[in-house]
């Protein structure tokens, strides 16, 4: 059977050449890269290394990235570092009701610790509105976290106007860019942001291996505590060969951007406008145009979205119901929830997600297979047969 992933916002295959960059620090260059012996100075300098591509692709100093295990930990240590520093400044936080689990869980966390917490809304295509970030910032505010874009709708937020009125107002700003870092082209001065989330493994590098921008000034407390590793930010023994896997996928992710986010973007135009032409009672969740290159994300009416799952991979096509972080979940996504989704829709989502290994021949063998998978489930589906 012939296979098509479609779930690279879960995920995303190690390059190749990624995997031949990691290889020597498995064998040859296996030094701690803390010892002062020869082994762990050639470790250490393959790890700087690295750090300098990745601070170079930010547009950020080497000593603003602070290597982490993936975007959990980023997204933990950019919430409750600052606000644990800062809290002799005040106790409120501002986020948006569509977070990542990562920021949303840390925040209720937080909230049982004594914290303020404000979610703001989205609207109806998962934007978040910056006057209604400006009106929620109090004297007490000390941290706002609003995400790049999302990873279940690909809505890309107003980041860099978001930033502009927290410094303005004196409040950090987080965002977490797991989904675009290596995907869109940006700076963080362009974002306008203190701290900054990312992870390997959503470009083409290793899991288990991400990176916390922190502005240099900025009032952060260490979320873990040990050795003085990462000038004494995060505590434990560097991932080398995470890390020099890491900073190859970057520099890949650089040298074809443009070209590639272009390329994704119609695959996924001509994928949504198939799906609209084949199937009535669609809706395509996220902003129509201010949206990832690579997402779709679809409400199919009257069908359970785990039936479709399903009945996809079973042909040989993955896709997802939303986040890989909460895919156990029957209950409806936090995000489609927030936009106002109706209830018919609310359980019968879609995301595919297109990446490096994504071909035109892979659009139309869904677009051929999905009719015939939705046609089948609408059959058996009493609410479809009431609604006829």
């Amino acid at each position: 059977m012939n296979q098509i992933y479609m779930d690279y916002a879960a995920t995303t295959p190690t390059d190749n050449r990624v995997v031949e960059a990691m290889l020597p620090c498995f064998g040859e260059v296996y030094g701690n890269p803390s010892s002062l012996h020869a082994f762990g100075q050639e470790a250490h300098g393959a790890m700087e290394e690295a750090r300098a591509k990745i601070a170079a692709f930010l547009g950020a100093e080497p000593e603003e990235v602070v290597f982490t295990s993936g975007g959990t930990e980023s997204d933990n240590f950019a919430v409750k570092g600052v606000v644990y520093a800062n809290r002799k400044k005040g106790d409120h936080i501002i986020t948006s009701a569509i977070e990542h689990h990562a920021v949303l869980e840390t925040c209720r966390f937080l909230e049982a610790e004594g914290f303020k917490v404000t979610y703001v809304p989205v609207d109806g295509d998962g934007l978040v509105d910056p006057a209604s970030v400006a009106g929620a910032i109090t004297d007490k505010t000390i941290l706002i976290s609003v995400m790049h874009a999302n990873n279940e709708i690909g809505t890309i937020q107003p980041i860099a106007e978001i930033g502009r009125l927290a410094r303005e107002r004196g409040v950090y700003f987080h965002t977490d860019a797991v989904q675009t870092f290596g995907q869109l082209p940006f700076t963080v001065d362009e974002l306008n942001v203190d701290l900054m989330s990312a992870s390997a493994h959503k470009l083409y590098g290793p899991k288990g291996v991400g990176l916390l921008y922190i502005r240099k000034g900025t009032r952060i407390m260490p979320f873990m505590h040990g050795g003085e590793q990462e000038n004494g930010r995060r505590a434990s023994t560097q991932n080398v060969p995470g890390i020099v896997g890491f900073g190859k996928a970057v520099e890949l992710a650089k040298a074809s951007l443009s070209e590639e986010a272009t390329r994704l973007a119609a695959m996924r135009d001509r994928f949504i406008r198939g799906v609209f032409e084949r199937l009535d009672g669609i809706r395509l969740n996220g902003h129509p145009a201010r949206r990832l290159p690579n997402n779709i994300n679809l409400s199919v009416e009257s069908v359970e979205g785990e039936g479709m799952i399903l009945s996809l991979d079973m042909l040989g096509i993955a896709c997802s119901t939303g986040s890989a972080c909460s895919s156990s979940s029957l209950d409806p996504s936090h995000v489609l929830l927030a936009i106002g989704l109706p209830h018919e829709f609310s359980h019968g989502s879609l995301r595919f997600s297109l990446g490096r290994y994504t071909r035109e021949s892979d659009i139309d063998a869904v677009l051929e297979t999905l009719p015939q998978v939705v046609g089948r489930l609408r059959a058996m589906s009493p609410l479809y047969a009431e609604k006829k």
